[in-house]
């Protein structure tokens, strides 16, 4: 840097006077200041295998379901996609999402709130989050986890977004089971642009076996739970030594990232709490809520619901 700038700067009239201690520091074009901060990246692994662990769940379900085997062709039609041997579907009547039957799903771990309830079987408000209803509701999810999963994972890493997944899915699940009371239900949360693939799940939830109360409450639960798992540091924080003393923060969070923190702790707290002591009661919700059935199921002339 020449003279010229030094002078113009208010700094030092000339090379040979120096003043004491440290030299000044001058930013230049390879400092951190000018370009994007060097967060540390993490190798995402959780969320493909996540995919891996959903894909070949399905897999397993299609093998032991074995349509062509199982299914009574006179009562309700013929196996979609005969094709494919004991890999086929159900009758699109029976199951419009081209995937396996209820009998199939509820023995392999589906929500089905009785056996949870009277059976103690809480085991399957985690096994559900595994399974899927079809390839529709299936590659619905996975496409969530793949677009928006996976950029989670590089940023904040294996631990927090494995929490987020589970945790959320587990909200999904006791929603799920307040509402749904005479009809199983599978399949992980739309957590993860987002508003297009909530979209697509919400419709998709529509359909029958497809839980939206388990996309709604994972939804809602994974939502709080960014608040939580998913803070970040102030740029002025991160970048500390970087910038100069009076521009760097002094604290790593502001304050309103710590309001949303507590109260998004205390609202996830408090909902589940609700949750699951309303579930073991007993209650129905939708005795608090008489149209609330029809978020999860709209009856055609194609298929019924039956998810009250």
């Amino acid at each position: 840097m020449g003279n010229g700038d030094l002078e113009s700067r208010g700094s030092i009239k000339s090379r040979g006077a120096q003043p004491p201690g440290p030299p000044p520091a001058y930013y230049t074009s390879s400092s951190p200041f000018h370009t994007e901060s060097s967060e540390k990246q993490w190798t995402s692994w959780l969320v493909p295998m996540i995919v891996v662990a959903n894909v070949a769940m399905f897999i397993v379900v299609m093998i032991v379901n074995d349509c062509p085997k199982n299914h009574n062709s006179s009562l309700e039609g013929d196996c979609v996609a005969k094709f494919l041997g004991r890999f086929s579907f159900q009758p699109l009547k029976e199951n419009p999402l081209f995937g396996p039957s209820s009998s199939t799903l509820e023995k392999l771990g589906a929500l089905e709130r009785n056996k949870v309830v009277d059976d103690h079987q809480a085991w399957r408000l985690v096994s559900c989050i595994w399974l899927h209803a079809g390839v529709v509701h299936l590659l619905a999810n996975m496409l969530s986890l793949v677009f928006i999963g996976i950029r989670l994972e590089q940023q904040f890493g294996f631990v927090r977004v494995g929490l987020l997944y589970m945790v959320a899915g587990i909200g999904g699940s006791i929603l799920s089971a307040l509402f749904i009371t005479s009809n199983i239900s599978v399949g992980a949360s739309a957590l993860f642009t987002l508003v297009i693939i909530i979209l697509v799940n919400l419709a998709v939830g529509m359909l029958p076996h497809v839980d939206n109360f388990a996309h709604i409450g994972g939804f809602l639960s994974g939502f709080l739970l960014g608040f939580v798992l998913l803070i970040r540091p102030q740029f002025s924080w991160q970048e500390r030594r970087n910038l100069p003393v009076d521009a760097r923060g002094k604290s790593k969070f502001t304050v309103y990232q710590y309001v949303f923190w507590l109260v998004s702790m205390i609202l996830l707290i408090v909902g589940f709490t609700v949750g699951l002591v309303m579930l073991f009661r007993g209650e129905n919700g939708n005795d608090h809520c008489s149209w609330c059935h029809y978020l999860s199921c709209v009856p055609t002339s194609r298929w019924r619901c039956d998810n009250r």
